[in-house]
């Protein structure tokens, strides 16, 4: 009896492409992972050497930012008023990401991250949404979130509750 050694082979085969598949997916997100922590790194590196060319650059034409005031939810030409006399004064804000996280659309063409950072508020958290367009990692929303711990959020609700309760009644 001749044994056939097409099964093997194709087994083998089939098993190394998957291999070198996964490796080239692996080796290609490691570097995109690094492209888009370079973007949210020169963010935070325009901003707090005030460069604001480079700073808006870096977002997508059509993006959004979100501060950490429930009133803040502004275009990029909305925020590039908002943020031209801080950076005028030559220092907007230092931000320092202490840990990101970064995930990937299946297609590549998108970046979802979330990260702490140091900042002059303490820690807040900078999440958002990058898009790929041709080449280059763009902003698409950035969201500024101050984190609470949960042993002052008691305190911090009888703070802001007075401040925001008439915005509640108008959001309704």
């Amino acid at each position: 009896m001749k044994k056939s050694i097409a099964f093997p082979l194709i087994t083998f085969l089939l098993l190394f492409s998957t291999s070198l598949f996964s490796q080239k997916k692996g080796f290609y997100e490691n570097v995109q992972k690094k492209n888009v922590s370079k973007v949210l790194d020169d963010l935070n590196l325009y901003a707090a050497t005030a460069d604001f060319k480079n700073y808006f650059n870096l977002y997508a034409e059509e993006s959004t930012f979100i501060g950490t005031d429930a009133n803040e939810i502004w275009t990029k030409k909305e925020f590039m008023h908002y943020a031209r006399v801080p950076f005028e004064k030559g220092k907007a804000w230092s931000f320092t990401s202490l840990k990101r996280n970064i995930t990937f659309s299946i297609d590549g063409k998108y970046a979802w991250f979330d990260e702490l950072l140091d900042t002059q508020m303490k820690l807040c958290r900078g999440s958002g949404v990058l898009e790929k367009i041709g080449n280059q990692w763009k902003i698409k929303q950035y969201v500024l979130s101050m984190t609470i711990p949960n042993d002052v959020n008691k305190e911090i609700i009888k703070i802001k509750t007075p401040i925001e309760e008439a915005l509640i009644q108008k959001l309704k």
